[in-house]
């Protein structure tokens, strides 16, 4: 597992300089690489799928056009999350007030040969519930716990996505732990669900 995590940064840095470089398909490379993660991490962000796929696209257009700046020594992935968790911020805060309809909630990559209906009822209202919760937390704590929980960013990965310090970053998701700790208990009876929950790749 270590061999192939290293053998994936490789691969990713030598299509970031290719990129720097001006080979447009290394950058495409990169897309298909972290398209989903960027996607779900929009998703989990704005509660919409067509805002989600807007903003997964701003995302790269914005790095691709920042590429020269990037640094290889630092996780590609990282560097794309940031972007997108900060833009995705920024459209947060300028429509101030938001709503989500779970009527328009879609059914999250299930597996071809996952559960039978039944199943993915549940895990539909599962999705809905989760959803919903996160969408009390204010934009910075929303974002700090997808990073952490949704794809297991470091606290100094994740100061360095937002701008925050590190006990900044501890104080905020222990505040939002317990914020949807408190949410989750008034919808539903089941355990709060702070574990990780990817639909990603599984390398981010």
């Amino acid at each position: 597992m270590i061999d192939q995590e290293i053998d994936i940064r490789s691969e990713e840095t030598t299509w970031a300089r290719a990129a720097q470089a001006g080979d447009q398909l290394a950058f495409t490379n990169l897309i298909e690489r972290y398209e989903r993660a960027v996607f779900n991490l929009c998703y989990r962000m704005l509660g919409s799928h067509n805002e989600a796929e807007d903003a997964a696209q701003e995302a790269f257009l914005r790095a691709y056009r920042a590429i020269k700046r990037y640094d290889p020594e630092r996780r590609f992935s990282t560097w794309v999350l940031s972007i997108a968790s900060n833009y995705c911020i920024d459209q947060f805060r300028k429509r101030r007030l938001f709503t989500l309809s779970l009527d328009e909630m879609p059914y999250l990559d299930i597996a071809e040969h996952g559960p039978g209906p039944e199943g993915r009822l549940i895990h539909a209202e599962l999705e809905a519930e989760i959803q919903a919760v996160l969408c009390e937390l204010g934009d910075l704590d929303r974002a700090t716990v997808i990073l952490r929980y949704w794809y297991e960013l470091s606290y100094d990965e994740i100061g360095e996505a937002l701008d925050l310090t590190n006990s900044a970053v501890k104080s905020r998701l222990h505040r939002a732990r317990r914020a949807l700790a408190e949410a989750w208990e008034t919808r539903t009876e089941m355990p709060a669900p702070l574990g990780r929950t990817v639909y990603g790749p599984q390398t981010v």
